[in-house]
């Protein structure tokens, strides 16, 4: 990251429809609090990069404030939160509000070791989707393509996946 601030208006990526000819999706993959593995997540960064995306990694131990400002100085539409460590009740709704103090509208995802039943509760605090290790990329990746492309954010209610 160069530590530039990108404009509020230029902050709202994924708030509203586009075609994908022009720019690929850009994905923030987050590690956050005191969850210390991240090989699961390089693995994502990686195989979403295979999938055609743009994809930056905020490293370990990231708070919700700075995945928030990174997401906006990348651009991204997408922040997906990579989770093992069993604090994400905890953590999404914090990052959700973070996002949303920055002015940051795209769509934010988990993945991760999340129980079935904590989902309804990442849902209802922001979370577009929850995804688990039995789930392969290429449906996390198709599920942002979809969401993204129909401008699906934060704000929009998750009404996909």
């Amino acid at each position: 990251m160069n530590g530039t601030t990108i404009g509020p208006e230029a902050s709202e990526y994924g708030a509203q429809p586009r075609d994908f000819a022009a720019r690929p999706p850009t994905v923030l993959v987050a590690k956050c609090g005191l969850d210390g593995h991240d090989r699961g997540a390089l693995v994502v960064v990686r195989a979403l990069r295979e999938e055609g995306f743009t994809v930056h990694y905020t490293g370990l131990r990231a708070d919700p404030e700075q995945i928030a400002r990174q997401a906006i100085d990348v651009g991204a539409d997408c922040v997906g939160l990579s989770t093992l460590a069993g604090a994400h009740l905890a953590i999404v709704p914090r990052l959700a509000e973070a996002l949303k103090r920055a002015n940051w509208r795209g769509l934010l995802v988990v993945g991760g070791i999340v129980p079935a039943s904590d989902e309804p509760s990442l849902r209802a605090a922001g979370a577009a989707a929850v995804f688990r290790p039995h789930q392969s990329v290429a449906e996390a990746a198709a599920f942002i393509r979809e969401a993204v492309g129909a401008g699906l954010g934060i704000d929009s209610g998750n009404e996909v996946g």
